[in-house]
């Protein structure tokens, strides 16, 4: 059987995303040989690999971008790298409806430090976050399975907590602001605990400042009972005359403008 032979199977049995030494396992070939006439169909735009030796089949209704749509084939990546995942923050907010800004790049929150994918048109980043395994995520369907995603209200605490990836602080409330319908104020006092304090603190005030109070009280309480020392909301930025909200222990040295 030539390799061309085996990825239509693959493609027939609903598989799209390989790995290249099981190629050549399977087919009884060397690593050279399928390297080969893996690179010939590459060149003809029939596969794609975004991570070395991991391959994905690249249909015709995606040959202009010249690769899987990366929330197709991350769930075999991150499996084939044996690391936890989910996507996050913009990314995230798209299934949230809260795609005010769509990301240049599709971001995946794992454990460790990795670098970006760029596959054809597509690019992947990859974010750092050392407890990712505990973070809750959904399930969400895809034509080639399933995505994990992270839920609403870890969103919300992730477009805070890293705002540099949400398209600065301004954009980072409008998509909070979005996605706020999709809050539930008892699941984010109950996943605090797994972010900084400080990231409590910023989304609280945040979500008062868009007029979400509801939403803030559990959070209030929190901070309240912890105690915190008094946080910055952007911490890279001068403070001097800011005065503190009490009831954040926050010092806003940022005006915040979100397009809402």
């Amino acid at each position: 059987m030539k390799v061309s032979q085996y990825i239509n199977e693959l493609q027939a049995k609903g598989s799209f995303c390989f790995i290249g030494a099981d190629v050549s396992s399977a087919l009884g070939l060397s690593t050279v040989a399928t390297r080969d006439a893996l690179r010939r169909l590459r060149y003809k735009g029939i596969v794609a690999m975004p991570y070395r030796g991991f391959y994905v089949v690249v249909p015709p209704e995606y040959r202009k971008i010249a690769c899987l749509p990366a929330s197709q084939f991350i769930p075999s990546l991150m499996a084939y790298l044996k690391e936890p995942y989910y996507a996050g923050i913009l990314s995230a907010g798209e299934y949230y409806g809260a795609a005010h800004q769509r990301p240049q790049a599709f971001q995946v929150i794992v454990e460790h430090i990795r670098p970006g994918i760029v596959c054809g048109q597509v690019r992947v980043d990859f974010i750092q976050r050392s407890n990712a395994s505990t973070m809750p995520s959904r399930d969400f369907k895809t034509p080639r399975g399933y995505l994990k995603v992270s839920t609403p209200e870890v969103t919300a605490f992730d477009v805070i907590g890293y705002p540099h990836h949400a398209g600065g602080l301004d954009n980072a409330v409008t998509v909070l602001a979005e996605l706020a319908e999709s809050l539930n104020a008892a699941e984010l006092v109950a996943i605090a605990g797994l972010s900084p304090i400080t990231w409590a603190q910023r989304l609280g005030y945040l979500l008062e400042m868009i007029g979400e109070s509801g939403l803030a009280e559990g959070l209030a309480s929190y901070v309240a009972e912890l105690k915190p020392v008094p946080a910055l909301l952007v911490p890279s930025r001068p403070h001097y005359g800011v005065r503190q909200i009490t009831r954040w222990r926050l010092l806003p040295n940022e005006k915040v403008s979100p397009d809402l």
